[in-house]
């Protein structure tokens, strides 16, 4: 799940991560009168949504008064700001941060993921701040650098002294790098995080080594343990379709393509439209019911698929394992006499009783196909469209 700046930056503070202070804004009056509270020469004004790139999509905006920070927030709120992660359709800006401006001296990036090859949690540094750092990783492999954390013993005064050293930091610097990479590590362990990035992390004019910017993601497996969860949680950044299929129990991500797919297991759904991709077409989604999938969940999945108009045929894969093939047969004619499936339906089934299932769909009398491998069902639905 991921969450806003400025939420992230409250958690920093509470992290005790250095950050700069600002305050969130759904209209252009209140950001007026707290920035004359600010007392500054400058002031930051960043549009809110879930998507990097928001200064070269013109979401960053600095300006020199609050009577332009009042203009520039209203500018900004009910804008559709499209960057390279949003994609052409963009994000609409619901709200607003502002903040202090910084006088930057240089620019880092830094960085808390997990590594699952090794099973640890790493730190990813760069003096390349600022920029997309895949574009690092990829042109210049030797400004990254990948620091595995034990977590037996958490953080040591090792790490962050290689970490400042690589980043060109003098011991001032290094000094103030130590309690902020600290409260970054406390804060993904604790609150069950998949990523908390800072990028930019700066120095300022004045030796100041802070969290310009701040992105967390959290880990949705966690969402047991962490009610707070809910609170931060904003449901206008998700596409409608994928909270839809949340609350029905399963995982739903609309794509571009023309084969509408319903399978069981997140591997095997990307393998499904990899298969499908590979015999030249295109997969219309990726959907997983999950393994004990109920015949209401497969008939809310059929009626999200065929929302989509450009879907020509329908791919269903399932490996009957928790739930036999058989009852899965049951649910797909179901389901498809329920929702009057008008395009071309085939269907791979493996695992406990598939020979039986098989037989149910083929005497169902229904425009389904059949099909005993991946490669088969690939193959048949590409060729119905």
């Amino acid at each position: 799940m991921n969450i806003h700046e400025y939420q992230a930056k409250d958690l920093f503070r509470k992290f005790n991560v250095a950050t700069s202070e600002g305050k969130v804004f759904e209209n252009e009056n209140d950001a007026e009168e707290y920035a004359k509270s600010l007392d500054v020469e400058e002031y930051v004004v960043k549009a809110q949504i879930h998507a990097g790139g928001r200064g070269k999509g013109g979401g960053v905006k600095l300006v020199k008064t609050p009577e332009e920070v009042r203009e520039m927030v209203k500018s900004m709120l009910g804008m559709t700001l499209v960057t390279h992660q949003t994609g052409p359709e963009g994000k609409l800006v619901n709200k607003v941060y502002v903040e202090a401006a910084s006088n930057i001296k240089k620019e880092y990036y830094l960085s808390f993921v997990t590594d699952r090859a090794t099973e640890k949690n790493v730190i990813i540094a760069s003096p390349e701040g600022g920029v997309d750092i895949e574009k690092v990783a990829e042109e210049t492999p030797e400004k990254l650098l990948t620091q595995p954390i034990d977590p037996v013993v958490g953080i040591q005064p090792f790490h962050i002294r290689k970490i400042g050293y690589f980043l060109g930091f003098d011991k001032g610097q290094v000094k103030q790098l130590g309690p902020l990479i600290q409260g970054m590590y406390n804060l993904f362990v604790e609150t069950d995080c998949s990523l908390v990035e800072v990028n930019p992390l700066i120095v300022t004019d004045k030796d100041e080594v802070k969290a310009l910017d701040a992105k967390i993601n959290f880990d949705d497996n966690a969402e047991f343990r962490h009610k707070e969860y809910k609170e931060l949680h904003d449901p206008t950044e998700e596409e409608p379709s994928e909270l839809e299929a949340k609350e029905w129990g399963f995982s739903f991500v609309k794509l571009d393509g023309n084969i509408g797919c319903l399978v069981n297991g997140a591997g095997l759904a990307m393998s499904t439209m990899d298969i499908i991709k590979h015999h030249g077409a295109e997969p219309a989604n990726f959907l997983d019911v999950g393994g004990g999938a109920t015949v209401e969940q497969v008939t809310q999945a059929f009626k999200m698929i065929l929302r989509d108009e450009n879907v020509k045929a329908i791919l269903v894969n399932i490996f009957g394992g928790i739930m036999k093939c058989d009852t899965i047969a049951d649910g797909i004619m179901v389901a498809a006499k329920e929702v009057g499936i008008k395009v071309p339906l085939v269907v791979r089934l493996e695992g406990t009783n598939v020979e039986l299932g098989k037989k149910m769909l083929e005497e169902s009398g229904l425009n389904i196909s059949t099909a005993s491998t991946m490669k088969d069902a690939a193959l048949k639905v590409v060729e119905l469209i």
